[in-house]
């Protein structure tokens, strides 16, 4: 939601979404910074934030409105569950957050925005970067730096190369938002692609594209049973190779069973829009 409308942040927070996102960059005209700064931070520090974790999008880190972002987020005693970082070129960027956080809130984690060709080139480092618990893919950005048409073929290349970056580093990989709000069909589309393609979520810029998203993102009943099943089989089969409905279990298999349980919250909470 945009930083100057603070009407608009509970509306958020309790919209179904496993993590809300106060924007400050893009969403915010440049007259506007100032206040939507301190209506942020009043609600990072006072606001009822429910069972949705809260995230702050800054400006860019090496901007003065990323530089006073981070001043003044430093200086507050309650910091939000994580900070997204825009436009996002090096590991470097990454750290030069981290730094401005670590006397107050060491513990606010990372998610740096791949929206830039220089973000893409480095996009392990900046995944691998400390502190950095997930990288978000910037299509539109991205798509207008490439000068790369906004369709998923023309940014195939990109995505994948944020979920091999990801993968790497042993953090989540967010796709960008879907940017036709009433096109839901294309939305349902898009998020299964993400999700067969390795990402673990996806954003949303409005309330409605929630249901559309977990729907997508979350494993079915069919896909658990099936994930149990593996499990189980590797179990008694202690170590060796086993067989579920007709085909062999072996380790990667495995591991695809488990990323299934985790993506539906068990044993790791589930992570599926944000």
């Amino acid at each position: 939601m945009p930083g100057d409308r603070p009407d608009r942040y509970a509306k958020a927070v309790a919209s179904g979404a496993d993590c809300a996102c106060i924007d400050l960059e893009v969403a915010v005209a440049r007259s506007a910074k100032t206040e939507a700064r301190a209506h942020a931070l009043t609600f990072v520090r006072e606001g009822e934030r429910g069972e949705a974790a809260l995230a702050l999008r800054v400006n860019a880190v090496g901007s003065d409105e990323g530089r006073a972002d981070l001043a003044a987020l430093a200086e507050v005693d309650r910091a939000p569950d994580a900070l997204v970082l825009p436009k996002v070129g090096s590991a470097e960027d990454v750290q030069t957050a981290r730094e401005a956080l670590a006397s107050r809130h060491p513990g606010t984690v990372l998610v740096p925005l791949v929206e830039t060709a220089e973000g893409l080139l480095h996009a392990v480092e900046i995944a691998r970067a400390q502190g950095v618990a997930a990288v978000l893919f910037g299509g539109l950005d991205l798509s207008a730096d490439l000068g790369a048409a906004l369709t998923w073929d023309a940014l195939l290349y990109a995505r994948s190369r944020v979920v091999h970056a990801t993968a790497l580093a042993g953090v989540a990989a967010i796709d960008g938002p879907f940017p036709d709000i009433h096109d839901l069909v294309g939305l349902g589309r898009e998020s299964s692609r993400a999700r067969a393609l390795g990402f673990t979520a996806k954003a949303a810029i409005h309330p409605g594209q929630i249901p559309s998203i977990h729907d997508a993102m979350v494993p079915t009943e069919a896909e658990l049973s099936w994930a149990h099943r593996v499990l189980a089989a590797a179990d008694q089969a202690d170590g060796g190779v086993s067989v579920v409905n007709g085909r062999m279990v072996d380790a990667p298999v495995v591991r695809a069973a488990q990323r299934t349980l985790a993506r539906a919250g068990s044993p790791q909470p589930r992570s599926t829009s944000a």
